[in-house]
């Protein structure tokens, strides 16, 4: 049920897009032979006037087609006939499409749920926050020089600088503060003890909340890790800087336990995923009227957007490597994970309609880059084209469509490899 939930989301993102393309080449009265829900051999159509609606195979994208967009036609109604600015229009219409149903989404959402402020909640003691001075209600306005919209954006600045101290500008009772804040670096591939604790930072943080885990383990909830051997330790961080140096050898854990010191024989296991960068504190959730909730759900997509350009720009200085890149398979589970996770059937829905809107916003965005069979290539060879005074052949713009249409059935190749082996891994 998940997966059908999955890939009913992801069509109907597909179809958003290209009802965009239909939508204003119909208005434009440009002739639309055929509207494509996916790619590759036709799997079902039915015509309706002078267009035809399939679909096709492959769950990757789907198109337009339009008389006159591949090739030379003297129909009046032909795309090729049409002025610059209405082609360009049409072509632009698919990703802007996208960016306002999710913008659209998101404002329904924070409607009901409310929104997240950059002001500081629940700063922890012994955490880089409060160690940099950060206080509770302080407004954080910038990191490391840039402007903070969402709080969202304080953990993509974090991420974009590899923890690196920086400074911080709060506004704290009206008054603006310049602080200097230093990230800790917790490793991607680290050695842990095996339990979830009750805090990550200050009291609580050296106490078992949980094991993570479906088997039972050496320690039980309400433990109080005191002791690393002969070392003793009084919060998290203490524990995980023992074991940056003790790494896998064998440690004699001593806990507090129902009132009683217990020692217990952990050899610490190593663990892998991504690097991250602890902060120590949490935001302000707010509910306010009709004009909050637009412009904080606009600071929440320009956050989202920010997060797609710097994605693309850190994958090509080599920030982030193509493996870590989701293709359809990726995507159909990620939404089935939130699905089948969320507890209820409200938080289902709210979770999915979440992350369609981050997919919405990636999908319009990643569309108006120049890169062919994208939609962005489209509009820079209309832009060519106006300078030049002279159009460009149909058939040189199918070839270069063409050209980008099989780099991208092999980029859907090796992130469906990706998301498999992800699969695979993860189970």
């Amino acid at each position: 049920m998940s997966i059908l939930v999955a890939i009913i989301a992801l069509s109907l993102l597909i179809i958003i897009h290209e009802l965009g393309h239909f939508i204003v080449a119909k208005l434009s009265d440009i002739k639309v032979l055929e509207f494509s829900l996916f790619m590759g051999p036709k799997l079902f159509s039915i015509k309706k006037g002078e267009t035809e609606y399939s679909l096709r195979a492959i769950p990757l994208g789907g198109y337009v087609k339009m008389e006159g967009e591949e090739e030379a036609s003297d129909d009046e109604r032909a795309f090729n006939k049409k002025p610059i600015l209405t082609r360009a229009a049409v072509i632009a219409a698919g990703p802007i499409m996208n960016l306002i149903a999710a913008l659209i989404t998101i404002i329904i959402i924070l409607s009901f749920t409310g929104y997240y402020v950059p002001i500081v909640q629940g700063v922890k003691q012994g955490s880089p926050a409060y160690s940099a001075g950060i206080r509770d209600g302080d407004k954080i306005l910038t990191y490391g020089g840039k402007k903070i919209l969402h709080p969202s954006d304080i953990f993509l600045f974090a991420y974009g600088s590899e923890g690196a101290p920086v400074d911080v500008k709060v506004l704290r009772n009206e008054k603006t503060m310049t602080l200097r804040l230093e990230p800790e670096i917790i490793p991607a591939n680290r050695y842990i003890l095996g339990f979830v604790p009750k805090s990550d930072y200050g009291p609580g943080s050296n106490v078992v909340a949980g094991t993570g885990q479906e088997q039972e383990g050496p320690f039980k909830p309400g433990d109080e890790i005191i002791m690393l051997n002969d070392t003793s330790v009084s919060e998290g961080r203490e524990i995980r800087e023992y074991l940056k140096t003790n790494g896998g050898k064998p440690i004699k854990v001593t806990v507090k336990r129902d009132g009683q010191k217990t020692v217990i024989d952990v050899t610490p296991q190593i663990t892998q995923g991504e690097e991250t960068y602890g902060l120590g504190f949490g935001y302000t959730s707010e509910r306010g009227g009709f004009f909050s909730i637009i412009k904080n759900s606009a600071y929440y997509a320009m956050s989202i957007a920010r997060n797609v350009y710097y994605s693309i720009a850190w994958l090509i200085t080599g920030r982030i490597s193509l493996n870590q890149l989701s293709g359809p398979v990726g995507i159909v589970t990620t939404i089935g994970d939130v699905v089948q996770q969320s507890p209820t059937f409200i938080d289902k829905i709210e979770g999915v309609l979440s992350l369609m809107a981050f997919i919405g916003i990636n999908l319009g965005l990643v569309n108006l880059i120049p890169i062919p069979a994208l939609d962005g290539s489209k509009l820079l060879l209309l832009v060519v084209e106006a300078i030049r005074r002279k159009a460009i052949p149909p058939e040189k713009e199918a070839f270069i469509s063409l050209v980008g249409f099989v780099l991208l059935i092999m980029l859907m190749i090796f992130t469906t490899y990706n998301d498999i082996l992800r699969t695979v891994k993860g189970g």
